[in-house]
């Protein structure tokens, strides 16, 4: 049974940083897009960045220079460094990752920018 486990999340103040985790575990191969997604209270899901397996990323307009994905294949883990946080970042972030055409999401983090 494959597990993805996230952490990283809690409260900052804005212009802060935080830096997520997700790593799966569990019976888990070819992984291909790893990605972050997240939702604030009344609005949709969305995408934040994601990251393909040549190491290609892709962001949100809103977070484009302020976060950065990246990953470890060795330990099938995905990361997402949070800078110049924002009030309006503030959401449950959620992990994705596809492998073997299977798509796994995270139990999701919560993340909040106030002073």
């Amino acid at each position: 049974q494959v597990q993805l486990v996230e952490s990283g999340g809690g409260l900052v103040q804005p212009g802060g940083s935080l830096r997520l985790s997700c790593a799966a575990s569990g019976s888990i191969f070819n992984i291909n897009t790893m990605a972050w997604y997240r939702q604030a209270p009344g609005k949709q899901r969305e995408l934040v960045a994601l990251i393909r397996n040549d190491g290609r990323t892709n962001y949100a307009d809103s977070v484009k220079g302020r976060f950065t994905i990246s990953r470890d294949n060795a330990k099938n883990t995905v990361y997402l460094q949070m800078n110049s946080l924002k009030p309006e970042d503030t959401a449950v972030y959620y992990c994705k990752i596809m492998a073997s055409w299977i798509e796994y999401w995270g139990q999701g983090t919560q993340v909040t920018v106030s002073s």
